[in-house]
């Protein structure tokens, strides 16, 4: 198990665990947000690469239109 930070707050998930999978339990859609991860904007491609570790900081944000 892993603790991390998601949007400023503290939540375990499994250490196995990757960006996609994290966005995938939250029914996010990859098209539609950004990822920042420890400070630093993360490519869409890395989502499947980069695994979560004790005390990483993930803020993510959804992309709304409107007008």
């Amino acid at each position: 198990m892993a603790k991390i930070q998601l949007n400023g707050k503290n939540i375990v998930i499994k250490s196995s665990f990757s960006i996609s999978d994290l966005l995938k339990k939250y029914h996010l859609l990859e098209k539609k947000i950004a990822v920042e991860y420890n400070g630093k904007i993360l490519p869409r491609k890395n989502y499947k690469k980069k695994y979560l570790k004790n005390n990483d900081k993930i803020e993510i944000v959804q992309f709304i239109g409107g007008g």
